[in-house]
Formats: C-alpha cells, structure tokens, sequence
C-alpha cells in the first residue's frame, strides 16, 4: 500500500482493541492524553458494512472521517467498486480516510467502498467543530496534528508527481 494513504505508526494485531487503543494510535490522536481521548470517544459513530456496500462516492461532500476497526475498505476512481479505474490503496485495521473532510466540506477527491464485513469508527464534523468550542485548547493539538498530516501528504504526492514525470520521459 502506498504510504500516503496508510497508517504508517499502526501496529498489526489490533483485533479485538477497544475504541481508546485504536484511537490512540491513529496520528491525529497519538500525543493525547486519555481523558482528551474520551472527548473524541464521546463524538465517535460507529458504522458497519456488508462487502461492496459503499461507504461515499467521489463526488459527494465530505462531512468527517473514518478509522477501520475491522475489515478492510478500498478507495478507488471509477463507477463501479468490482471493477474500479484505479485503485488507490486498501486500507485495513488501524488505518484511516477521509481526514480531509474535518477542515471542509469540499467534494470527496475518491471513492470507498467495503471490500469485506466492515466496521468503521466516524469521527464527524459538526460534533468535532462543538467539541472544540467546549475545549479550543484540544481543538488546537489536534488540528495541528491534521495539518502536519495534510502537509506529510501533500509531499508524497508530489514525489509522486514528480516520479511519473521523471517515468513519462523513458
């Protein structure tokens, strides 16, 4: 799996963990503490999927975020989810996606959909948005977490970039 798109600090052997194991590993909450994680407990949704079911479509608007508990989801370019364009990484437990929709609504750059019997832990927007109000201290740690994140990203994709470039000219 390309590193942009995993959970490079995961370690493997998490079933069976609770909610506060598997949120502290996620690097947005890794440096907080255990009474600031239960606020993220607190705001966090748990969703299942049956294999192939769609989690959202490119396109659509982003409204949070979501970690794997169990399973495995693909995110994809295309119409269909059996036969996608491109598949841009499978994601198992422990790793997490659509992080971008915790700063703005902007439409969904990708597709995802279960590959198995999925459950996901959500982590949503407008109940992370009130949560930082009740505490802006908490709101500060995590979203400089999220933009070290963003900015850890947006590095990859440019020596991606720059690597199919550099590949376009042999």
């Amino acid at each position: 799996m390309h590193p942009m798109w995993s959970n490079i600090f995961k370690e493997s052997g998490n079933k069976g963990e609770n909610l506060y194991q598997i949120l502290s590993r996620v690097p947005i909450f890794e440096e907080l503490s255990k009474r600031e994680l239960r606020e993220f407990i607190r705001i966090s949704h748990k969703r299942t999927y049956k294999p192939g079911e769609i989690i959202f479509w490119k396109g659509e608007p982003g409204v949070g975020m979501y970690i794997v508990q169990h399973g495995e989801v693909t995110v994809f370019s295309g119409e269909n989810p059996q036969n996608p364009d491109i598949v841009f990484a499978t994601l198992s437990e422990g790793d997490f996606f659509g992080e971008l929709a915790l700063l703005d609504d902007a439409p969904r750059s990708a597709s995802v959909a279960a590959k198995e019997a999925t459950e996901l832990i959500g982590i949503f927007r407008p109940d992370l948005f009130s949560l930082f109000e009740r505490k802006p201290a908490l709101g500060v740690k995590v979203l400089l977490k999220l933009a070290q994140l963003v900015g850890e990203r947006l590095k990859l994709t440019n020596q991606a970039l720059e690597e199919c470039k550099q590949n376009e000219g042999k």
